[in-house]
């Protein structure tokens, strides 16, 4: 299919959205995990708009993809590309990027990152699970709904408070699980319900996710009311960005994406 010139635009380097189970990918978190490992779902999707900076898309992290690479994802082995992209865009930092960011960028399809604080120190997953049927990309694509809510501000920061109680960090594992498991089944309900432990666990784990007073938007509310009208709903990162919202139904205001597949 010949890119639109939106397409040309934004060049050919994928966007990524994350769903059920982040933040187990960064050490500190998934050290305190009780299970074996944690899980979160990233999901590669086509770079047909230009999202939000600030919002939870991996917008900074593409941007440095972009500038590395040329525009162009390299034909190199994905595990090689992320590990590249991680340490340029970390280089010097006290509170590096989790590596969901750069998997997503990288990885095409639905992806099931397992992380073990044991292996690789929790920095890389210990493994990665792939869905890449066009049949249950076109159906996520279809129930998922974002709506633009507002970029997290300049200087804030959600690490304020950590309550990183062991039950709730395996809690946050397993909703990865439970949302990878739902969407190659296809099931709505079970996808909207682990969304919202997503939610859940952030509120509980980190309260300044969701709650800090440099956010405009009381976000809270917000989700709540979206969680009570449809199966799940839940941001698409620290501080609002998007509400991802689970519906077999339109969603009024709502923007559509399409999951990139490996046949693509």
């Amino acid at each position: 299919m010949k890119p639109s010139p939106v397409q040309k635009l934004l060049g050919s380097i994928p966007h990524r959205l994350q769903l059920a189970g982040g933040w187990i990918d960064q050490p500190f978190i998934s050290r305190h995990n009780p299970d074996p490992f944690g899980s979160m779902v990233v999901v590669q999707i086509q770079p047909d708009f230009r999202p939000m900076d600030r919002s939870g898309i991996a917008s900074g992290t593409r941007q440095i993809a972009m500038d590395l690479w040329k525009g162009k994802l390299p034909n190199r082995p994905p595990g090689e590309l992320v590990r590249e992209l991680y340490e340029v865009e970390n280089k010097g930092k006290t509170e590096p990027s989790g590596s969901q960011d750069m998997i997503g960028l990288v990885y095409p399809g639905i992806n099931r990152l397992d992380y073990d604080f044991k292996v690789h120190g929790g920095v890389f997953p210990s493994h990665i699970e792939s869905c890449n049927s066009r049949k249950v990309a076109r159906w996520l694509g279809s129930v998922l709904h974002l709506l633009p809510v507002e970029p997290r501000p300049e200087g804030y920061s959600p690490l304020g408070v950590r309550n990183l109680t062991p039950k709730w960090v395996a809690s946050l594992g397993r909703s990865g699980r439970d949302c990878y498991d739902a969407i190659v089944k296809r099931d709505a309900t079970a996808l909207g319900a682990s969304l919202n432990l997503t939610m859940k666990c952030w509120e509980t784990l980190l309260p300044h996710v969701v709650r800090h007073p440099s956010l405009r938007v009381d976000l809270m509310p917000l989700l709540k009311a979206y969680q009570r009208q449809y199966p799940g709903a839940m941001y698409s990162g620290c501080g609002g960005g998007y509400l991802i919202v689970v519906s077999e139904k339109p969603v009024p205001g709502s923007l559509k994406i399409e999951v990139r597949t490996s046949q693509q």
